[in-house]
């Protein structure tokens, strides 16, 4: 267990960080919302062992909370956070409040074109505007800290493309590592808004993975046959996605076929009052690898 200090401001930030940087140590960012559980742990833990500094940034954006979402109930515990932070191996947690990250006038914002349309960035889902909110903050953490290392998990796959590709953009030296989604033992990927899930709902949503598996066993079948099948399984459950698609994994346009290159299979549904995102990355060969966008952020970043 690492000696944790947390920090609150961007001034602080940056002079804990300037003994190490100034040496040459390797720094790691975990940008998180808090609400930690083993998916954020195994950010922070992979980070440990890329960097010799490991900052886990706690910060409840309100940029990427749309009309009607949870921002005001989503479960916020720091105590408990950073101590969890700690025990996984972080040495800093950033948690600014709302003024240092938005002060007063705040008007700049980074948006990228063409993959935040799609899928959660739909205009009748969650909007670009969600992802403008996600870009704009992570530009902001990769300044304030500067890392050399920026961890995402693959459960966010269209998040890690976007910040991917933003990082590439504008240049940010940053690599953007992407780790394997954590699981429940049967299937379900771990996620803050699991909370929301009654009993009964909890067992639903395991259908989601159940989903993403058969459409992956059923690439033989096409998209449209391998999207059925998984379609399938969801009305089984009694779900019905708010979007169940196939999309190529590098650029997220519709995928048409499962033939030389890696598809994204991605479903977004609502239980209960949880809004639930899960993948699975479908490679040329059929296998389903949950480290296909961490292999694609390595090469795109060397």
């Amino acid at each position: 267990m690492t000696t944790l200090q947390v920090i609150r401001s961007v001034r602080d930030l940056r002079a804990a960080l300037e003994p190490a940087q100034r040496k040459g140590e390797l720094v790691g960012l975990v940008p998180t919302m808090g609400a930690l559980h083993a998916g954020h742990l195994s950010l922070i833990e992979a980070a440990r062992k890329r960097s010799g500094v490991v900052v886990m940034s706690l910060f409840v954006n309100p940029a990427q909370f749309g009309e009607g979402e949870d921002l005001s109930s989503y479960p916020r515990d720091e105590a408990r956070d950073s101590k969890l932070a700690a025990e996984a191996g972080a040495n800093f947690v950033f948690a600014p409040p709302v003024e240092e990250v938005y002060p007063a006038g705040f008007s700049t914002h980074v948006e990228v074109d063409g993959l935040t349309n799609v899928l959660c960035g739909d205009p009748g889902r969650r909007g670009a505007e969600h992802f403008r909110g996600v870009t704009t903050v992570v530009a902001k953490l990769l300044n304030m800290a500067s890392p050399d290392f920026v961890f995402f998990g693959q459960k966010d796959a269209q998040q890690a493309i976007v910040v991917r590709r933003m990082a590439r953009d504008l240049d940010f030296p940053a690599e953007v590592v992407v780790v394997p989604t954590v699981r429940e033992p049967d299937g379900l990927a771990l996620s803050s808004r699991n909370v929301y899930l009654s009993p009964a709902e909890r067992e639903r949503a395991s259908a989601l993975n159940r989903a993403l598996q058969a459409a992956s066993s059923s690439r033989g079948a096409g998209v449209d046959g391998a999207l059925g099948a998984a379609q399938a399984v969801l009305a089984q459950a009694g779900i019905d996605p708010e979007y169940l698609e196939a999309r190529y994994a590098d650029d997220l346009e519709p995928a048409q076929s499962f033939n030389g290159r890696p598809v994204l299979v991605a479903v977004a549904a609502r239980v209960g009052k949880a809004r639930l995102i899960d993948n699975v990355v479908v490679e040329p060969s059929g296998d389903p690898r949950q480290d296909s966008l961490s292999r694609q952020s390595r090469s795109s970043d060397e």
